[in-house]
Parts: structure tokens; sequence; C-alpha cells
């Protein structure tokens, strides 16, 4: 019982919490120093020290020596416009919480971050619901960080440089501006969770369904109107949220068709017929254009295409529970329709098929959209 209590007490000794004193700077600077000269005094290591809702407008200068076995430091819900250099001396922090600041402008994160221990150390950083307009350059230097929350900001994009985040295991940007999502963001290996709700992305990139580790998926209230059919390889996922988007609940016919070349026509006649050649039979470009063939998907086709195709959105079963519509790509208009030689008749009876597959696929789908 005695070990027991003492460990109790250990663990409130690690921690310091002096939220909402509704004092001033200097006597919030004042009680630092005096807890530090404690800990020093005592051998005690503090690890947590949590100081939201102070009305900080900077971060405590005792924070810069009194506190260096730091773990978790807390300073959301105050009005500190820049995390100043006293952050770098805290060498083993792991958990930075500074969510609903006035952070933003220039100068709000320490320079020479990325070249300080925290590069190694910082595991887990909120910054959300501050003013940031992009992502800070350094923030993408944090090689050990695992958690990034940047909601309710003021993003406009998400820069490519997010690849160099390979241990990130949950990003959050939700609540931002943000219109597009970059192909880079496919090259996180660890990425379990990644909510993108509550901007304005009119589309997702294919390069999404390599997140192999992705088990949540946030991406309601933004401006999608399908998705790519690559995302049935995401077979790790557990949670889909698309509520508030366009999605289409119908087929949508072909977009834009433009004719294949005669480059191309030649080389389908040669991959359909199977037309057998060999490395010196043709130049090295040809060699290397046949190769980018792409097989058309219709099951009724059997055809290629190379750089002409049709678009068509298409409902697939997802996880088996599930209608989403995904981008096809086909390799002509005629592929849109059940059989290749369609009349005008069948055309129509395709159409109608397509209503009621929506129908369909709209009732089942209520539960991604809504849920």
């Amino acid at each position: 019982m005695e070990e027991a209590g003492a460990a109790v007490a250990t663990a409130w000794e690690a921690e310091l919490n002096l939220s909402r004193l509704s004092v001033s700077l200097e006597t919030l600077e004042s009680e630092l120093e005096a807890r530090g000269e404690e800990r020093r005094g005592a051998r005690e290591a503090l690890l947590r020290l949590l100081l939201p809702h102070n009305r900080l407008v900077s971060l405590p200068r005792a924070l810069g020596s009194g506190f260096p076995h730091l773990q978790l430091l807390d300073v959301s819900g105050n009005a500190l416009t820049a995390l100043g250099p006293e952050l770098l001396a805290l060498r083993g922090l792991r958990t930075l919480l500074a969510k609903n600041n006035r952070l933003g402008g220039p100068g709000a994160l320490p320079k020479g971050l990325a070249q300080s221990p925290l590069c190694c150390s910082l595991q887990v950083l909120n910054l959300s619901g501050n003013c940031f307009q992009e992502v800070p350059t350094s923030l993408l230097e944090l090689r050990a960080l695992q958690t990034l929350s940047l909601g309710g900001n003021q993003l406009q994009s998400i820069p490519a440089e997010i690849e160099n985040l390979r241990s990130l295991e949950c990003l959050y940007l939700g609540g931002n501006f943000i219109k597009e999502i970059p192909p880079e963001l496919g090259n996180l290996p660890s990425l379990n969770y990644l909510v993108l709700c509550d901007n304005k992305i009119q589309s997702v990139p294919p390069q999404l369904s390599q997140l192999h580790s992705l088990r949540s998926l946030s991406l309601h209230n933004n401006l999608l109107t399908y998705l790519p059919r690559e995302i049935l390889n995401l077979i790790h996922l557990e949670e889909l949220s698309l509520r508030g988007n366009p999605l289409v609940v119908r087929f949508v016919r072909d977009l834009t068709y433009d004719p294949p070349t005669l480059l191309e026509l030649a080389a389908r006649t040669i991959k359909i017929r199977n037309i057998s050649y060999t490395p010196y039979d043709l130049p090295g470009n040809l060699l290397r254009y046949l190769s980018l063939a792409s097989n058309c998907p219709n099951p009724k086709c059997g055809g290629v295409y190379f750089d002409c195709c049709v678009r068509q959105i298409k409902f697939v079963d997802f996880c088996g529970k599930y209608r989403l519509p995904l981008m096809h790509y086909l390799c002509s208009p005629e592929c849109s329709s059940p059989c290749s030689s369609a009349s005008h008749s069948s055309t129509s009876q395709s159409e109608s098929d397509s209503e009621d597959e929506a129908s369909v696929a709209a009732h089942r789908m209520q539960k991604v959209l809504l849920g």
C-alpha cells in the first residue's frame, strides 16, 4: 500500500497544473520560477506543465531554464502570437498543445526549430484554432511527429513536402480553405487517421490508395462529386465520412472526348489483336508507348487505351456494405453502354437501368454520406 501511495504521489508531482489562474504574466513567471527551484532542490523532474487559459501573450521565460525534462506543455486558449525561443530549451518535449491562440504571422514559430532537439523528440503538435494561412516550413522538418493538428486555421493548400513526415499517424486539417490534395500525401506509410473535412476539396487523387495503414478518412462537407476507383485498395479503412458533398447519384456520361490519334489507333490494334513484335521490330519510343497500354475496365469490351479515354462515374460496392461513385476510365464512349454495338433503344434502356441503380445506390449510401 505504501509503494502504491508513493507511486501516486510521484505521478501527481510530475504534473503542474496552473490553468485559469487569472493572474498577471509577472505573477505567473514568479510562480513558475519558484516551482522550478523546488523541483531542482528536491531533484524531481516535472514532466507535464499545463498553462491553458491564462491570457498569456508570450511564453514564460522560466521555461528556458526551470524545466529541462518537460515532456508535455499545454498553452492552449491564450493570446499567443508567437512561440518564442524558450520553446527550444525543452529538449525532451514530446507533446505541445497550443490550440486556440493567435499564431500564424511571421515569426510564429521560433527560428532554428527544425535544427533543434525538438526535431527528434516532438511527437504530438496541436496548432488548431489559430491563424496559419500556410503550413510553416519548419514543421515539415519535425521528422518524429506522429500527430499534427492544424484544423480551424486559414490554410489554402497542403504542401508537397508533407511527405517528409514519414512517422505521421494522424493528420487533422479540417476546417480550412484547402482546394486540392497533393499526390505526395499518399507517401505517408504510417498514416492511420486523415481528417480533411470542412474544406473546398473537389477531387481525391488516386495516390491516396497508397495509404495502406489508413483506418479513418474524413472528407465530409467538401465539394466532391466522385471518388477514384483506387480507393477500393484501402482494405483497412474502417471509417469513411462523406456527408455534405455533392456526390452524384446517377451515372455521368462522357464529359469530353477527343478522338484517338492515328498512333493510338495503331497501338490499340496491335494490343487487341495480339500482334507479336520484338525489340528489333520497332523503334524504342514506340516500344515504350506500347508498354503504357491500360486495359478498359468494361468486362464486355476487352479493349485498351493509351492517352485517349472516356471518364465515367460508376457505383461500386465498398466494404461489402456501401455503394460509392467511383471514377472509371473507358476506352471509348460505346463502353458506357452494356453492349459495344448499342442502338438508340439499348442506350435508352441503359439510362433507365442506370437510374434504377442510382436510386438503389442513393439509398445504400445514406450511412456513408450522413453517418
